[in-house]
């Protein structure tokens, strides 16, 4: 197929993929989730010679999985895309793909049914090509919220070597900062605002908290420990407390988001939050405070050496006229 016509094609299946409802219900309660698109990607591809398997991850919410046979003799490559966008609120029309100034707009274009289009056409022509190896798709679910999809992959499939196709500048990302989230708890006792010799006010025990997690913070980012992802930060991200003007909060409650680098174990994590807490009691012997860990996703890195990553890099030069950079991704990608 000439330049132009394997572009129009792409241009074409990326307003499919785009004029089709995928908002992940995690993130907007109702939304349509990702069943409508998954039906779509998996009728495109098993026309397209691949041996497709559909396979929910929750109710509704499905993973496509489809493999272009190799022929024996080659390794195996995962190609990994995900099918959910965030919401549209605020948008004029974001179903309706449009192109103007030689992009295509609409939600999800770029993140990442652009990505998504591109996998399905690459394997669309591997599968009529039969190289030596199998090129596995996965096309998989709530990326933008837990990843539940591509953990549903992992535990499941593996491959020789994988390509997570997210939108990365046309550079190639070697890196990815992982998260944990924690609860820090504060204690009071509850009182009417007339009684101060009986009420603890858990808001104010927050405080000396709030001011270490902020140092932690600082320490954190004033010593860059990995060369492309720079250092783990930390941010307290909801608060919340109190249950009327008049009287003293027996509560409050601090969500914190911890962004990790490679070297970084939830062990790590836990035991430097605590350490805020405890020197926060050496201060106020009465504070009361608990940790507890929640949902998190570790960082990842892989070496420069690995020929994949020397693959990709030689292949794209070819295309763009420049060798890519290596970088890190500062989010968490879908496939950790």
């Amino acid at each position: 197929m000439r330049r132009g016509g394997a572009v129009s094609e792409l241009v074409d299946l990326l307003g499919r993929l785009v004029a089709i409802d995928s908002v992940n219900p995690d993130l907007v309660p109702g939304a349509a989730g990702e069943r409508e698109i998954a039906a779509f990607v998996a009728g495109w591809l098993e026309r397209a010679g691949l041996d497709v398997t559909v396979s929910e991850v929750a109710p509704g919410r499905p993973n496509v999985i489809a493999v272009a046979k190799g022929r024996g003799g080659g390794r195996a490559l995962m190609l990994n895309a995900h099918t959910d966008t965030v919401g549209v609120g605020g948008m004029e029309s974001p179903l309706e793909p449009r192109v103007e100034g030689g992009r295509l707009h609409g939600r999800g274009a770029f993140d990442m049914k652009g990505s998504l289009a591109a996998t399905m056409l690459a394997a669309a022509s591997l599968a009529r090509l039969a190289p030596r190896g199998d090129v596995i798709v996965t096309a998989v679910v709530d990326e933008e919220y837990a990843s539940a999809g591509t953990d549903a992959v992992a535990r499941k499939l593996s491959a020789d070597a994988a390509i997570v196709t997210e939108p990365t500048g046309l550079d190639v990302c070697i890196a990815h900062k992982g998260f944990l989230w924690l609860d820090v708890e504060t204690a009071g006792r509850a009182a009417h605002g007339s009684r101060p010799d009986l009420g603890v006010d858990a808001i104010v025990k927050m405080g000396p908290v709030l001011t270490g997690l902020g140092a932690l913070d600082r320490e954190l980012r004033a010593e860059p420990s990995h060369p492309l992802l720079m250092s783990g930060s930390l941010h307290a991200s909801l608060i919340e407390g109190g249950q009327e003007l008049s009287s003293y909060p027996e509560r409050c409650l601090v969500r914190i988001e911890r962004r990790t680098v490679p070297g970084e174990t939830p062990e790590l994590v836990e035991a430097q939050v605590r350490e805020v807490v405890e020197r926060a009691t050496l201060e106020d012997p009465d504070l009361c405070g608990t940790v507890m860990c929640g949902f998190g996703r570790p960082p990842f890195e892989v070496a420069e050496e690995e020929s994949i990553v020397q693959l990709v890099r030689d292949r794209a030069t070819a295309v763009l006229g420049r060798r890519p950079a290596l970088v890190g991704h500062f989010a968490w990608l879908a496939a950790a």
